[in-house]
């Protein structure tokens, strides 16, 4: 028996005697490393490795929360959450109903990331650096490269025990190119569920980045205005994720008046054609994995379904409050944070139309590509595209220098007249909310054609 389980085996007998509404706890053991580099400099390189817990309780209604990293007295660290929640006085707080679970889940992953040194690590990343500072015309370089392992023991008061294992390993990497005053920079995000295969051998994207740094000095600038846009996978993706899939999170919703007026259950938000889905049900995405950390089974849930909002996220929490079922959306970025409602692999589902079919009717439009960042504000949304190019009588034509979106999401959605069959799934990407960031997810669509969006240029 690990040390780990050994821990949980005698956190889950304290847990039986408290006398509370409702108590659960959670041991995590976790294994990271990374490397970053600016310019030719290696920036920082490390490995960690921590053990710690946490333990949550419910007493009249009220929440108290208590996390700790050392294991010598788990009845006190037991007590002084329960202490909290009895301090906190009586609220109203239920959770929906939920069945004990035991079970044990493993990582699906040949050889972890983790595992290997830190020396192969580098050994790649610095051959990306050559690759990076081939091409002439690079200035500098920003890479961040990153792997860890958790695993992790959750018990509560139901009786449950869940041993479950998780993985990933990320690699950003952008190129920065200046002549003549000018300065321009591209990059790529890749990502996956912890196996380092994911980002070997991506000699040809690092130079692709590099190139397209340097191709972007020369390229003009797109007048600003209104255009029909078509958006690759890897942005249409990061809407759907930061536009859309936020605003789903039911605790946003409960706790704004004018949100729960806006996505009201059976209102018309698309298409027919247009489906929005999350999931963690979904196997080997960054995303996914089989329990949340209430220990909710996950889920495939219908968002947006014929183009009506047809479903939400939620914990334990939010669920009751609302009256719907859970959908096993509790995560917490580790044992140092309570569980709230986030997304895991948020995506649109594939249409019938191809690229070339999007395309084809669009006179003046703009194609664009990946992302650099953006900023969401209730329904409004700034986004800039990480490449651009014109789309003249159908056909996807010059480079042009990257261009900002903006839009109110739920115009946008009713504007969006296309969607193509070619889903891919971005899993280079990491969410923040409430101080819990960067979370494991992945966001994904086909290509989609938007009518009438505000693009901003020179």
């Amino acid at each position: 028996m690990t040390e780990i389980t050994e821990i949980g085996t005698r956190l889950a007998d304290i847990l039986k005697k408290q006398l509370v509404d409702f108590i659960e706890a959670h041991l995590e053991e976790s294994r990271t490393s990374h490397l970053s580099y600016r310019g030719r400099e290696l920036e920082s390189i490390g490995r960690t490795q921590s053990l710690g817990g946490n333990v949550r309780a419910m007493v009249r209604g009220a929440w108290g929360f208590a996390s700790f990293n050392d294991m010598t007295d788990l009845e006190t660290r037991v007590s002084a959450a329960v202490k909290m929640a009895e301090f906190a006085g009586q609220s109203v707080t239920r959770l929906a109903d939920a069945a004990m679970v035991v079970d044990r889940v493993p990582v699906e992953v040949n050889r972890l990331a983790v595992d290997l040194t830190l020396a192969d690590k580098k050994a790649v990343i610095d051959e990306y650096q050559e690759v990076l500072w081939a091409v002439p015309g690079i200035r500098t370089s920003v890479i961040g490269y990153g792997d860890g392992h958790r695993h992790s023991i959750y018990v509560n008061s139901l009786g449950s025990y869940i041993d479950q294992e998780r993985a990933d390993v990320t690699l950003r990497v952008a190129a920065i190119a200046n002549a003549d005053g000018e300065v321009q920079q591209a990059g790529i995000s890749l990502g996956g569920n912890g196996d380092f295969a994911v980002v070997r051998g991506r000699h040809d994207d690092v130079s692709a980045v590099a190139r397209r740094a340097v191709a972007l000095l020369q390229a003009p600038k797109l007048s600003g205005g209104v255009y029909t846009v078509v958006l690759d996978p890897v942005l249409a993706g990061v809407f759907t994720h930061e536009a859309f899939g936020h605003l789903s999170e039911s605790d946003f919703i409960y706790e704004n008046e004018r949100l729960r007026e806006v996505m009201t259950l059976g209102k018309q938000f698309g298409s027919p054609e247009l489906n929005i889905v999350d999931g963690a049900a979904l196997p080997g995405l960054r995303g996914s994995y089989k329990y949340d950390d209430e220990g909710t089974p996950a889920t495939k849930t219908d968002l947006i379904r014929g183009g009506k909002l047809v479903g939400r996220l939620h914990s334990r929490e939010t669920a009751a409050r609302m009256g719907e079922a859970p959908t096993g959306n509790a995560r917490a970025m580790n044992y140092r944070h309570a569980p709230i409602v986030r997304m895991t692999n948020t995506y649109i589902e594939p249409g019938s139309a191809t690229l070339d079919d999007l395309v084809a009717g669009v006179k003046d439009g703009v194609y664009a590509k990946n992302w650099y960042g953006g900023t969401t504000s209730m329904e409004m949304f700034t986004f800039s595209a990480g490449e651009a190019y014109r789309i003249q009588n159908g056909r996807i034509g010059e480079m042009v220098r990257p261009v900002t979106l903006s839009g109110n999401v739920f115009q946008t959605l009713q504007n969006l007249d296309g969607i193509a069959a070619d889903l891919e799934m971005n899993e280079g990407g990491g969410c923040g909310k409430a101080g819990q960031a960067p979370l494991p997810v992945s966001n994904g669509s086909p290509h989609i054609r938007i009518q009438n969006c505000l693009v901003g240029g020179k």
